[in-house]
């Protein structure tokens, strides 16, 4: 089946599907908070860019700290504006695929929440999902691209290889969405609208996770659906996954993306790393600086970089776990990023002073 646009290029039809979406969403009862407001979002300093004692830049965002209780333990920036949690969002809607029937565990279960790096390993995993669900390659609808990872990608391009579907890094998402629709009976050529059975399901997951309405509904540069929420919300969302009982899909996905890091990320990835120093850690970065990480005992942080700078991404991700509590020293080599000059480094990307650890009086 092949999706249809509207006359004069599809935003007529993404505008209407996004309306349909909203509506949908709307309908769906009342006990969840109000969808957080559409503005343009009050960000603060994060992290500074210090080169030979002086401060040569900031970067802008927001971060949140929940404690066990889920109280709000650490706010700085704009944690209730709607924003877009990006591939941040991906153990949610994996969630949402294991609740529809996803019968995936594992580190297959953990490609369905990656941002892979397109290694063999990812591409073999994400072909294994649709032999499992009885599907061809090409009934994936994400977009074609070469392999995230720079060493995978330039070694893909030497050997004359084009991008494909199966290579870019939500392919796992991608075939895992179509073994759901398929277990359910649901249409599968457009299992990418917002309409379809499929995503209403997501949506659901999504608001019921993070606790709030989902205010806008937009298309994902993978070109799934992509709801906005609050990152105060997604915070809580990754609590409620590190925190649900064993075998519930909330625990299943938590399981599967720590115990199989790599799968989640890719060999070198800062993800993997961050969750193999951290015991229990759960953490998913997305583009446009976004990054959430959460413990078991509910504690989460989530961060936006407002100017979607990834450098600035892990320090800040780094200072805010040691303000929930993860000892610094675990956390080292991820509190401060180098920056060179001339070929050595004279400086670093660090956290800003609102992060800095709290000292007694």
């Amino acid at each position: 089946m092949v999706r249809r646009t509207a006359p004069g290029g599809g935003r007529t039809e993404v505008r209407s599907r996004r309306v349909s979406c909203l509506k949908i969403l709307a309908e769906q009862g009342s006990s969840l908070a109000e969808a957080p407001a559409i503005r343009e979002p009050l960000h603060a300093p994060v992290a500074q860019l210090v080169r030979g004692d002086v401060i040569e830049g900031i970067h802008y965002g927001s971060v949140v700290v929940l404690g066990p209780d889920g109280t709000v333990e650490l706010q700085i920036g704009d944690i209730e504006a709607a924003f877009y949690p990006r591939s941040a969002l991906k153990p949610v809607q994996a969630v949402a695929l294991v609740r529809a029937g996803l019968p995936l565990d594992g580190e297959l279960l953990a490609l369905t929440a990656a941002s892979h790096s397109g290694e063999e390993r990812h591409l073999a995993g994400t072909r294994r999902i649709l032999e499992q669900a009885g599907l061809p390659e090409d009934a994936l609808r994400n977009v074609p691209d070469l392999p995230y990872d720079p060493v995978v990608r330039e070694a893909w391009v030497r050997e004359g290889r084009l991008p494909s579907q199966l290579a870019q890094n939500c392919s796992g998402k991608h075939a895992a969405m179509l073994y759901t629709a398929h277990l359910n009976g649901w249409s599968l050529g457009d299992y990418l609208d917002p309409a379809h059975p499929l995503q209403q399901a997501i949506a659901e997951i999504v608001e019921d996770l993070t606790g709030q309405a989902v205010a806008a509904v937009t298309v994902d540069g993978c070109g799934a659906p992509l709801f906005s929420v609050s990152l105060h919300g997604l915070a809580r969302a990754a609590a409620r996954i590190t925190t649900a009982p064993l075998g519930t899909p909330e625990a299943r996905v938590a399981d599967a993306m720590r115990e199989h890091a790599e799968m989640t990320s890719g060999s070198g990835r800062d993800v993997a790393a961050l969750m193999r120093a951290v015991p229990g850690l759960l953490t998913k970065d997305g583009f446009e600086g976004v990054h959430v990480a959460a413990l078991p005992d509910g504690r989460a942080v989530a961060v936006k970089i407002a100017d979607g700078a990834d450098r600035a991404r892990l320090p800040v991700v780094a200072a805010a776990l040691a303000r929930c509590g993860v000892d610094p020293a675990a956390l080292a080599e991820f509190a401060q990023a180098p920056l060179f000059g001339g070929g050595e480094v004279v400086g670093s990307i660090r956290p800003a002073r609102a992060l800095e650890p709290l000292t007694e009086s």
